[in-house]
């Protein structure tokens, strides 16, 4: 045992020794070591960070609260002389369908957040207001067709309309000439909403399926460019590039990107759908309407991919399905949806390559 005590005592002599011999070198890499500690801790506390809880119902991000807001849908202009719009960055969704002859509008939805400034602010049509009271949305337009104008005065939706407050809650653009310069700012939406007398806490809780690993999108046939054909001039085409580094799609309107006029942001989406429906002319001036009842063919782009699916209408809510009748499940981000016709069909007027 006595021998045991000398070794170990041996042992430590020589590290004190060692420790004492070699002091100044010894002190500054303690230090980068206690730093490296430090600094592995805070690493390590940013990965045990609990997942936020809950999921936004439109673009499905997870958020540290609940999304209690009504969605917005706001009739925007698509004439070139509207171009570029303002809050079309903001948007989670954005609905693309022919208003009359080859002009297409938008019905953007707002939810995850509410911009400064929407606009330019077109007329409504019966089928914006059916697509509003599907989500249960507050409705924003300036003008009407016959048919709309009917519907909103039943109150078919909450909603304000510029007819009724242009000058007040929806202010006139001096850059640009009527009717392609009616705008109304997110405070002015809150406000519009008090004065009507609309809630925007949200009731019917609408939200879409998402995909929690984009490993499983690779689905259908490998399509980086798509084309969607509304005509053979080119002014209402739209044209969607896939980025691979970015995952997201940025879009092109007539060859030119379309971006937020207020922000100068890209618009980037993660999922494009195509949706066939049936369209008639109904009148003089080329308004038309659109079956949105039902269902039908549809395509659906996501991650570089596109395939076949279909889409129905579930009381009121346009979604899209599985052959076997399950939901579609949607990237992660943004979504913009395009109403078809059935003639010339998906076929003619979506087309796609790597």
């Amino acid at each position: 045992m006595k021998k045991r005590h000398r070794f170990v005592l041996a042992l430590l002599g020589l590290a004190v020794i060692a420790g004492c011999s070699n002091k100044e070198q010894s002190e500054e890499p303690v230090a980068e070591i206690e730093e490296q500690v430090e600094d592995q801790e805070e690493i390590n506390v940013v990965d045990a960070e609990e997942v936020l809880p809950f999921i936004t119902p439109f673009t499905g991000e997870r958020v540290a609260e609940e999304i209690t807001a009504r969605p917005i849908l706001a009739t925007i202009n698509n004439h070139p002389q509207a171009r570029p719009q303002s809050g079309l960055a903001q948007a989670d969704v954005v609905y693309e369908m022919l208003a009359e002859g080859d002009v297409t509008r938008f019905l953007a939805l707002y939810q995850s957040e509410i911009p400064e400034s929407i606009g330019p602010i077109r007329s409504a049509r019966s089928y914006f207001i059916d697509i509003a009271k599907g989500l249960d949305a507050f409705y924003i337009a300036h003008g009407y067709s016959p048919e709309a104008k009917s519907m909103l005065e039943q109150k078919v939706v909450e909603n304000i309309n510029g007819m009724h407050y242009d000058g007040t809650y929806f202010k006139r653009s001096s850059e640009r000439k009527a009717p392609h310069n009616s705008y109304i700012s997110g405070e002015n939406v809150q406000a519009g909403a008090e004065k009507v007398g609309a809630s925007l806490l949200y009731q019917k809780k609408v939200s879409y399926p998402f995909y929690e690993a984009e490993d499983n999108v690779k689905i259908g046939i490998m399509a980086n460019e798509i084309l969607m054909k509304y005509n053979n001039s080119g002014s209402f085409n739209s044209q969607y590039v896939y980025n691979a580094e970015t995952k997201q799609y940025k879009r092109y309107s007539a060859n030119v990107e379309t971006i937020d006029y207020a922000t100068n942001e890209s618009i980037e989406l993660a999922n494009i759908l195509f949706f066939e429906m049936p369209h008639r002319i109904i009148d003089n001036v080329g308004r038309r309407d659109i079956t949105i009842t039902g269902g039908g063919n549809a395509y659906i782009a996501q991650a570089g991919m596109v395939r076949e699916i279909k889409w129905k209408n579930a009381d009121g809510l346009l979604i899209a399905i599985e052959e076997d009748g399950s939901e579609v499940k949607l990237v992660q981000g943004k979504t913009w949806i395009h109403f078809v016709p059935t003639s010339p069909g998906l076929a003619t007027s979506v087309i796609y390559s790597e």
